[in-house]
């Protein structure tokens, strides 16, 4: 039997075994959109008791030794490895991946287990000074449960960077996948945490809509919740999440600027920039969607980006090595269309692309796209490169912090120095000198600023120990002391 042969899960939501949810869904391939498979659907009604059995098995699941726990995360880890070509075969079709875009989302499972696995042995809590004679200690406890939401668009990478952690440190996760990628954002994960050893109920996946979204939020034994998807649909969450004074760990929009200034390499500079604007056919929340290039370097770059973007192979990923695949469905198709042709009738110059083929988008760049053009203004979240030129460091400054989002930066230039200064006038989650803002890592602290998310972060020890625990105040006396009132 394969990881993911379907008769195990088929039409089936999970908590801890797989049983009829509300509904089910047809996986359709974007590529093709043949029926891929039929998987379940949770409803509202079904949340209830599946977070009521996450509850009950979170208590035994945190009294377990710690080493217990990371050795789970352990096995997790080589289990990525050892199933990585049928994960990585799902991922391209169910998403319309590129098996450049596959092998990252698998590696970075391999990764984000390895790194989890230290967390159950790391110290959790600090003896407190104090002038009474007593033991005084702070203690860090999981929350309890955390229901992770995760989008479409790397689904296993952004799934898996919060339910590790989040088991690591003996708390039970419910995860809602997006119902368009619920094998390669949900099932597959309940797959492998079944192979690993983890105890039953620990983990539930459950695709649904909005719907099942808000009653997993809303459910009273729910504590933490982690969320990465739109602002607009983060500040819903947000809003319902803060009204019962939830832990929030929100990684929203961006519209992150790539900048170009005089003294950089333009060959290198273009191939930064195509990796930025054009991986995972821009459905990335960190893509480069501003290109911030100065004046004296303006015409040769918009020249040679629409050259080598023009060049670009599109296609089916299943079929043929491409370098970029399909959208995801209709609905974002259409929504890049619009902005591309709106930004045109705003006075942006189409250079290449502004055409699709079924759900096949061609790379696409408009040059003269600054401020008031709806490609600028907005998260495209699509193959399109805006450029614009600046003349003076203090207009690249200006334009880079031109935006509600503040997710993620480049910066280009052979002086590094002038780089880390640029960086630290513009408000934005991560920066990165003379690299491309499409980055992440395991163990570094991921999240934006602004419109872009939540104080808190992903990723690194003290940002999830911050995320998905707790502290509590511990007292200690030998014996009971004397009150006088």
């Amino acid at each position: 039997m394969t990881l993911l042969s379907a008769d195990t899960w088929q039409g089936r939501i999970y908590d801890g075994s797989w049983r009829l949810g509300a509904g089910t869904t047809d996986v359709l391939a974007p590529a093709t959109g043949h029926r891929l498979v039929t998987a379940g659907l949770a409803g509202a009604e079904d949340i209830g008791p599946i977070v009521r059995t996450a509850s009950e098995a979170q208590r035994a699941w945190a009294a377990a030794p710690p080493a217990e726990r990371a050795e789970v995360l352990l096995r997790a880890a080589s289990l990525w490895d050892e199933h990585g070509d049928e994960i990585r075969s799902w991922l391209i079709q169910e998403t319309g991946a590129t098996r450049r875009k596959a092998v990252y989302e698998v590696r970075g499972a391999v990764e984000e287990c390895r790194e989890a696995a230290a967390l159950p042995t790391l110290p959790n809590g600090e003896l407190l000074p104090t002038d009474r004679a007593l033991l005084s200690m702070a203690r860090r406890v999981p929350v309890g449960v955390v229901a992770v939401i995760t989008p479409f668009n790397a689904p296993l990478k952004l799934a898996i960077r919060s339910v590790a952690p989040a088991l690591a440190l003996g708390n039970a996760v419910v995860l809602k996948p997006d119902p368009r990628t619920p094998v390669s954002g949900g099932v597959v994960l309940a797959r492998i945490f079944e192979l690993a050893g983890l105890p039953s109920g620990v983990l539930s996946v459950v695709p649904g809509d909005a719907r099942a979204g808000a009653a997993l939020v809303s459910d009273p034994r729910v504590q933490a919740v982690s969320f990465t998807g739109s602002t607009a649909a983060g500040r819903i969450i947000g809003e319902q999440a803060g009204g019962r004074f939830l832990h929030q760990h929100l990684e929203l929009g961006g519209n992150s600027a790539l900048m170009v200034l005089a003294d950089t390499d333009l060959e290198r500079a273009v191939g930064a920039a195509l990796h930025g604007t054009f991986f995972s056919q821009g459905q990335v929340c960190m893509a480069s969607g501003r290109h911030l290039v100065h004046a004296s370097l303006y015409d040769d770059f918009v020249e040679l980006l629409t050259r080598r973007a023009s060049a670009l192979s599109v296609g089916d990923p299943a079929r043929e090595d491409v370098a970029l695949g399909p959208l995801i469905d209709e609905r974002q198709r259409d929504k890049v269309h619009a902005i591309v042709t709106d930004s045109v009738t705003a006075g942006a110059r189409l250079t290449t692309g502004g055409r699709y083929d079924g759900l096949f988008y061609a790379p696409t760049v408009l040059a003269e796209a600054g401020p008031g053009t709806p490609c600028y203004d907005n998260e495209v979240f699509g193959p399109v490169a805006s450029v614009t030129s600046f003349d003076s460091e203090e207009k690249a400054v200006e334009l880079a912090c031109g935006s509600s989002y503040g997710l993620s930066l480049g910066i280009l230039t052979r002086d590094v120095g002038r780089g880390l200064r640029l960086a630290e006038r513009i408000p934005t989650g991560c920066a990165h000198i003379n690299d491309q803002p499409v980055n992440d890592a395991a163990n570094a602290p991921m999240g934006g600023m602004r419109d872009s998310g939540t104080p808190t972060r992903f990723g690194g020890p003290a940002a999830n120990i911050d995320a998905y625990t707790t502290t509590r105040w511990i007292t200690a006396r030998t014996e009971i002391p004397v009150y006088e009132l």
